[in-house]
């Protein structure tokens, strides 16, 4: 509709469109929830060809949004997306007529179809439930749980990285806090870490030792260390350093590999220890004075070749 709201002729059709018991009924019914013709048809017990009659008018007249899902066309209507006068008349309508019974009838049945709706759902799942896990994979990949718990950080945390290696975790970080620091020695992986994250300008990159970060005391939420302890002579070190850099309250990661006896394994990689044990983890969270430590092994991923990892998180004491 090119004209706007303030000209009396559209006000006049919207008083028109209103005047109709039936198009109130849909626009009651769409007000609360997104429907589809058949779906309205069952509510307002009318054949489809008057419904979609309806429907048209109060398209044509930018009282509903439609989109399409497969072969079905819903609609819904959004109150924030109606011209200000028109929104004022819709309202006042609907709260005039809410003591209307036909509309509680309407509701009545309403929740009967979204009751059915559901069971539908319900049995859908309860078929696809053994194989879930790799319909939703082949679907959607496997980085959107991934996303989604990243999403939970709170939004105004600065967290280090110690031992950033080539960046991967850093970028991932970076959309979803304030502030991401990369700390790594080697001026390689640095370069590496550089180009992964260049389209974040709330990164910072610094070369330095883990066992004496360039960071404040007290100046992150949260440190990670991940794949970082085997390659070190003195991880507990490392571990104080993490603590002396979080805040009060702030909280270590740590992923690394859980106790192997794989030598060729450790000596292929260049890693300094075999791994720690979950007790053994524990132990240098307490001594670098983190509290309330839990430390896990990890399930193996199917694909994994190396030894299985160990997860660690522990808190600086507030």
């Amino acid at each position: 509709m090119n004209r706007t709201d303030t000209q009396p002729d559209a006000m006049l059709r919207w008083l028109a469109t209103l005047a109709d018991a039936t198009r109130v009924r849909l626009l009651r019914l769409l007000d609360r929830q997104e429907l589809g013709v058949s779906d309205l048809c069952g509510v307002v017990q009318m054949p489809q060809s008057t419904v979609s009659r309806h429907l048209k008018v109060l398209a044509d007249e930018s009282w509903l949004i439609s989109r399409r899902q497969a072969t079905t066309n819903l609609y819904r209507m959004v109150l924030d997306e109606l011209a200000p006068a028109q929104r004022d008349l819709w309202v006042l309508t609907r709260d005039r007529m809410a003591d209307w019974a036909t509309l509680a009838q309407d509701e009545v049945r309403l929740a009967a179809r979204l009751a059915e709706r559901a069971g539908d759902t319900a049995a859908f799942f309860d078929d696809a439930a053994s194989g879930w896990d790799k319909t939703r994979s082949e679907l959607y990949g496997d980085t959107f749980g991934h996303e989604a718990l990243l999403g939970l950080l709170p939004s105004d945390w600065t967290v280090a990285d110690f031992g950033c290696g080539t960046g991967t975790l850093a970028a991932d970080l970076a959309p979803n806090v304030q502030r991401v620091v990369g700390i790594d020695n080697s001026p390689a992986m640095l370069e590496a870490a550089a180009t992964q994250t260049q389209g974040f300008d709330n990164v910072e990159l610094k070369q330095g030792q883990l066992t004496a970060a360039p960071l404040d005391d007290a100046s992150c939420d949260a440190v990670l260390c991940v794949l970082v302890l085997t390659y070190l002579d003195d991880p507990a070190a490392v571990l104080a350093e993490m603590a002396r850099v979080l805040k009060p309250g702030g909280k270590a990661v740590v992923v690394d590999l859980m106790l192997h006896d794989r030598d060729d394994f450790r000596r292929s990689l260049g890693q300094r220890s075999m791994g720690f044990t979950p007790e053994s983890l524990g132990r240098f969270f307490a001594d670098a004075g983190l509290t309330h430590a839990n430390c896990r092994s990890l399930k193996p991923a199917p694909e994994a070749k190396g030894p299985t990892l160990l997860l660690g998180t522990a808190e600086r004491p507030r």
